[in-house]
């Protein structure tokens, strides 16, 4: 278990090494279990004209605005409908809340340090700018994702200035 120290004492960091996995297509991601608020099921979806396409648009949850990023489009794969294993998991960046929307959630696992590699030098697929490293647990391997890499600092202007947008305009 990991320590923080806070300048007087010392505590464990209980999230350290827990990832909240999810499939895109056959692959496997993990992002650190402590940027993750909330999995809800797809939702209402209001279109915001002028976003990239993968900025799918916003929605209303509980009156808080969450701009939702559709995953699979942003790793530049096939655009597919929306089923009942369809997941948006709403992460806080930066205290930004976002919704990642993704194929399917899996599990939240530990992964020990010394399971976690480096990711390869190459560029060959188009997300692997934002894999920060690839862990081994259970049966399979995961790519770990740098949650803060994956919503660069353009896209988390627009998407601030999304949130901030009035929820009973969307009703």
């Amino acid at each position: 278990m990991a320590e923080l120290y806070d300048g007087e004492n010392y505590e464990e960091d209980t999230q350290h090494g827990r990832y909240l996995t999810f499939t895109i297509e056959e692959n496997v991601y993990g992002i650190p279990i402590r940027f993750v608020t909330e999995i809800i099921g797809i939702q209402g979806i209001t279109k915001v004209p002028e976003t990239p396409d993968y900025i799918k648009g916003v929605t209303n949850l509980r009156g808080k605005i969450i701009p939702l990023i559709d995953v699979r489009l942003k790793f530049g794969r096939e655009e597919i409908p929306y089923d009942e294993r369809t997941c948006i998991v709403v992460v806080d960046v930066v205290d930004v809340s976002v919704g990642l929307i993704v194929d399917r959630v899996d599990d939240v696992l530990t992964i020990e340090d010394n399971r976690i590699a480096l990711p390869p030098e190459s560029r060959l697929g188009f997300e692997n700018r934002y894999i920060e490293g690839i862990g081994r647990a259970e049966d399979g391997v995961q790519l770990l994702l740098n949650i803060e890499k994956l919503l660069q600092h353009d896209e988390m202007d627009m998407i601030e200035k999304m949130s901030e947008a009035d929820p009973t305009a969307l009703n």
